[in-house]
């Protein structure tokens, strides 16, 4: 079976709820699309989801990348030799993660379709179901328990905040939310490298009665090293994102002592589902728990990162909501979401159909 057909394509898609983070408004996305086929008409499907600020490329760089590459490194080549497909994709688009993303999970998608299995199946499943968080961006107390108390009545059980702009802001607004969402929700606060080493210790300290899930990049990348100034119960409960890109970082933050107590894998960051279960068994090999993440993403790419969680052992986390976000998505289908918890739909490779 060779792959005989590549098509890609551009889009940029509005989001149903533009959210503030601590440095910028999001109110779109741009994603770009793969479509790879095969000499008997399989079909399989990427999307990337470039961003500057997060992987390093923007969407003309993803398309110049795998216009660049994408032919000389697939076409015309057995689909049985997948692994080696993958690898070759690593070694020559690694500058590009979104775009390396978006191939790598084609692959698998044609993979999974040509086997008639779900992409999980091929990677060995370890869990069937998890709760996702949904991302709550900076808002006025008002604006956030709102939102908090919709998501809720939704059936989600782990709410995510967005803070960063200011510690009595972020702990008034956490003392409230935790009053009304009750002791049982689980909350999660992302900085986005919105704190100072010393603010990070303020911010916990005042905030030990709340029962923090997590806190996710709290400190700039540069600023990591300070990290060790906090006690190893507190480093536990800290999740890496812009600090763990790619296999490398993994690797560097499994060394002693951990800054971590978390990743925060995401394929965009790292260059899709091979790198990706790379860095989860490093996490899992240290003791260290991994959160699936993502940016704001077709559901065909959070698709892609949920087949790629429920196959590490070391997952703990889901934070796979970007795709909850979109106004409108080129694909449907992907995963079932059902009282805040997502498993796979059974449907061979990622299981998302292009919408008509």
């Amino acid at each position: 079976m060779k792959i005989i057909h590549i098509e890609q394509w551009s889009e940029h898609l509005g989001l149903v709820k533009p959210y503030r983070i601590a440095n910028r408004t999001i109110s779109d996305t741009g994603i770009h699309f793969i479509k790879l086929q095969t000499d008997t008409g399989l079909t399989g499907y990427g999307a990337a989801s470039p961003s500057h600020g997060v992987t390093g490329e923007d969407m003309t760089d993803c398309a110049a990348a795998l216009d660049q590459h994408l032919e000389t490194l697939l076409l015309g080549k057995e689909l049985k030799y997948v692994h080696a497909l993958a690898r070759n994709l690593q070694n020559t688009l690694k500058e590009t993660p979104a775009a390396l993303a978006a191939a790598d999970m084609a692959l698998y998608d044609l993979a999974g379709k040509a086997l008639q299995v779900p992409v999980v199946k091929l990677l060995g499943q370890c869990h069937e179901s998890l709760p996702t968080s949904i991302t709550i961006g900076i808002k006025s107390i008002d604006e956030a328990v709102a939102e908090a108390e919709e998501y809720l009545a939704r059936g989600f059980k782990i709410l995510k905040l967005k803070v960063g702009d200011s510690i009595e802001e972020d702990v008034a607004l956490l003392n409230y939310l935790r009053e009304k969402a009750g002791p049982h929700a689980g909350i999660r606060v992302d900085a986005n490298q919105g704190y100072s080493v010393d603010e990070l210790l303020d911010f916990l300290h005042r905030t030990r009665h709340l029962n923090l899930e997590l806190i996710e990049q709290p400190l700039q990348v540069a600023d990591d090293k300070e990290i060790h100034k906090l006690s190893a119960d507190l480093r536990c409960m800290l999740a890496g994102d812009e600090s763990i890109c790619g296999v490398e970082d993994a690797l560097q933050y499994t060394h002693s002592p951990q800054p971590f107590g978390i990743y925060n894998i995401k394929l965009m960051k790292c260059g899709g589902i091979t790198p990706a279960l790379r860095m989860a068994s490093m996490a899992g090999v240290s003791d260290i728990k991994v959160m699936w993440g993502c940016n704001d993403e077709s559901c065909l790419s959070i698709a892609a990162a949920l087949h790629a969680a429920l196959a590490s052992r070391a997952t703990s986390f889901l934070d796979l909501d970007g795709s909850l976000d979109l106004a409108r998505d080129l694909f449907k289908g992907g995963f079932v979401l059902h009282n805040g918890c997502l498993r796979i739909n059974d449907a061979p490779g990622l299981g998302a159909d292009r919408v008509d």
